[in-house]
């Protein structure tokens, strides 16, 4: 199959970038979208032209690195599924595809369809984790917790920090990611000590880092590949309120 591509090329941050076109024959339907973005720089690096800079690691789906806006949706129109997952069979031969990077304030373009999610990790040294200052932890299986809330905290532990929630919201909200990474350890036993500390620390770093408010359009969900849940979200603004109460 041939596929005609319009891909964003940007040097970097401080100058303008613009859409390219290119086209990719003899495409395997087979091939993920990623391996299909190879092929046209294995054909760029040939001509002694440069190959599109794009993020990728694992290519397993649970890295979180192939940020990638696929006509317009994050990740691409596969429901629930990752760049790395995405395969060319989802397109038709002859097909124009748009491939654009994350639009954020708070994730600027570093190159190509690089962006730069280190806002994200920002946020993550501000508390999500859970201190073991002496000793050895204790067996997480000597634990009790309850099933549904061992379930739910497996649920927002999914979240992979891709960033598509960010770059799925209009308001380039982040609150989708930062209510999974709390409610992961809210939900547990072995995150209750900083419990308060860890809502009030992390929503203040979003927020240091310009990320946009929540307005509950629900792209966040939508787009997510790990299917995270809105749920979590007012999970966090729970957390959030009452630490903001009662912690001194």
């Amino acid at each position: 199959m041939k596929v005609n591509l319009k891909v964003w090329r940007q040097k970097n941050a401080n100058v303008e970038g613009k859409l390219v076109d290119y086209t990719v024959d003899g495409v395997n339907p087979e091939m993920s979208f990623l391996e299909m973005v190879d092929v046209l720089n294995e054909h760029l690096v040939n001509k002694n032209e440069e190959p599109v800079a794009f993020d990728h690691d694992c290519r397993e789906g649970i890295c979180g690195m192939c940020s990638m806006y696929i006509n317009g949706r994050a990740h691409g129109p596969q429901h629930a599924t990752t760049t790395c997952q995405l395969y060319m069979r989802s397109f038709k031969d002859g097909e124009t595809i748009y491939v654009e990077p994350w639009r954020a304030k708070a994730f600027p373009v570093v190159k190509d369809l690089v962006v730069d999610r280190s806002a994200f990790d920002r946020i993550i040294a501000k508390g999500g984790y859970v201190s073991v200052n002496t000793g050895q932890a204790q067996d997480a299986n000597n634990i009790a917790v309850e099933k549904e809330k061992a379930e739910k905290a497996m649920d927002a532990a999914a979240c992979i920090g891709c960033g598509a929630c960010v770059a799925a919201c209009p308001n380039s909200a982040a609150m989708l990611f930062v209510s999974a990474k709390i409610s992961q350890l809210a939900l547990l036993p072995q995150g209750e000590p900083e419990r308060a500390l860890r809502a009030l620390n992390m929503v203040d770093q979003m927020d240091a880092d310009g990320f946009g408010n929540c307005t509950n359009i629900g792209a966040c969900e939508a787009e997510c590949p790990k299917e995270i849940k809105l749920t979590n979200i007012a999970r966090l603004n729970r957390e959030y309120l009452s630490a903001s109460l009662f912690h001194e």
